[in-house]
């Protein structure tokens, strides 16, 4: 942020590439935090909370659940915070506070996680034993013999005795090895969450990150072409979040009502239910869904730039010029239409309330997937699974701001409503084909009871 109140400054200075590096040196640090909030995502919430609850299941759902709900919590009051501070203060008040909060939150963060660690025996042996057991998995060649290292330890240390051997064979064979050797990884990784019996389960849950109907920066930037000010737009945040924690509730009282494989099937028919309001949303009254508007025209400008970058004495000039033409475009979608009256907002009205219905069973689907992971897959393969999970979940991801970059119109809006919605439908579809594989026609009969998970494992 420092960076953008700095742009004209830093862009006289080496006729502007201090600002081009400042910016590779802020995107480096945040690819680095990112990785660094995912590893620890994977570590915590999947391996060591499974861990902590002793297998317990209820309690397991129980931390799940709260976990989740503390993670809502700090969405309705972090933008609360900081806006306050910048409204009242100034946006570098603003920076400095975010600053100095991450780092201490950061200290606290490390010494309540050593303390966890301390006091729960059951990490640290355990964490002794998980590299000799995911090189057991990851790198044997064929089943047989993987089975047998896990069964027999005298067999499973002489397997990472001739381990050791192979690796200082490819050693001295040459680099080749050692540079394809990450690869090799990737791949197993890959091959063995394909073969886990909640592969479905997984793509069901990747498959929802492919949309563009959650409170980001795209669904918020459309808001605003509409009509709807900051403050409705942070009210709604707030009410999505507090429906959030509806979700985690209605987890917990599910799963203990009906099991956990169909609290999963009835949180994506809650979720689907409420996104019919946002495909409706398209043709009402209001929205500037228009197929004669080609998602795709002016693509060119978009994505490689034709318009100069402007010079050093033209820096003044082109934020005026921005300005003006944001300012322009907003009050043409904002105050009048083409009759010269007010934009209904019947549309965007009816697409926020299916967005904020479906938090609901969006949180309860999320834990439903999280709990089976965590249930159903080997200690030695959480981190290689999960990981895959998460590559999974941003890739779908990155899909969906890929889809809003070829359609980046208002008028192309609607039309990447209802491919998120289709999208969203597909993977209730794959949770659904694991879901009845696992129970059959139990499915549809609510119970506690359910079958054992078919398992690799076993």
């Amino acid at each position: 942020m420092v960076v953008f109140l700095y742009k004209a400054e830093l862009l006289s200075m080496y006729q502007g590439w201090l600002l081009i590096l400042c910016y590779i040196l802020v995107i480096s640090i945040a690819d680095v935090a990112n990785l660094a909030s995912t590893a620890m995502s994977i570590t915590i919430q999947r391996d060591w909370i499974v861990v902590i609850t002793g297998g317990d299941k209820n309690q397991l759902a129980d931390m799940n659940a709260t976990m989740r709900r503390i993670d809502q919590l700090t969405n309705i009051l972090a933008p609360m915070a900081v806006g306050q501070i910048v409204t009242f203060g100034s946006s570098v008040i603003g920076c400095a506070f975010i600053s100095a909060w991450n780092f201490a939150s950061m200290c606290i963060e490390y010494l309540v996680l050593w303390k966890v660690y301390k006091e729960t025996p059951a990490l640290a042996f355990k964490a002794e034993r998980k590299t000799e057991q995911e090189m057991k998995q990851l790198n044997v060649g064929d089943t047989d013999t993987t089975s047998n290292n896990l069964e027999d330890p005298a067999e499973g240390d002489h397997f990472m005795e001739e381990k050791a051997k192979a690796s200082m064979k490819s050693e001295g064979a040459g680099c080749f090895e050692r540079m394809t050797e990450p690869f090799c990884t990737l791949r197993d990784g890959w091959v063995a969450y394909y073969k886990q019996p909640m592969f479905w389960a997984g793509m069901g849950l990747s498959f929802l990150y492919m949309t563009v109907l959650g409170f980001d920066s795209i669904t918020t930037g459309y808001a605003y072409t509409q009509g709807l000010s900051a403050s409705l737009l942070s009210l709604l945040m707030g009410v999505s979040a507090v429906f959030g924690i509806m979700g985690t509730v209605a987890f917990t009282w599910l799963r203990r009502i009906c099991g956990l494989v169909r609290t999963g099937f009835i949180s994506g028919i809650a979720q689907l239910c409420s996104l019919v309001l946002c495909a409706v949303s398209v043709f009402l009254p209001g929205s500037p869904f228009d197929l004669n508007v080609s998602p795709f025209e002016n693509l060119g400008t978009h994505l490689l730039g034709e318009q100069p970058v402007p010079t050093v004495s033209s820096v003044a000039l082109y934020q005026e010029n921005l300005t003006n033409t944001t300012q322009s475009l907003l009050n043409d979608f904002n105050t009048t239409n083409a009759h010269g009256g007010s934009i209904p907002l019947t549309s965007v009205s009816v697409l926020f309330a299916g967005i904020i219905a479906g938090r609901v069973g969006l949180w309860s689907f999320d834990l439903t997937v999280t709990q089976l992971l965590q249930e159903n897959v080997m200690e030695s393969e959480r981190g290689i699974i999960n990981g895959v999970q998460n590559s999974m979940n941003n890739l779908l991801d990155l899909l969906h701001f890929i889809m809003v970059i070829l359609g980046p119109n208002p008028e192309a809006f609607g039309l990447l409503v209802l491919i998120s919605v289709s999208f969203i439908a597909m993977g209730h579809m794959m949770y659904f084909q694991f879901a009845y594989k696992n129970l059959g026609k139990q499915l549809f009969s609510c119970s506690s009871n359910s079958r054992p998970i078919p398992s690799n494992l076993q």
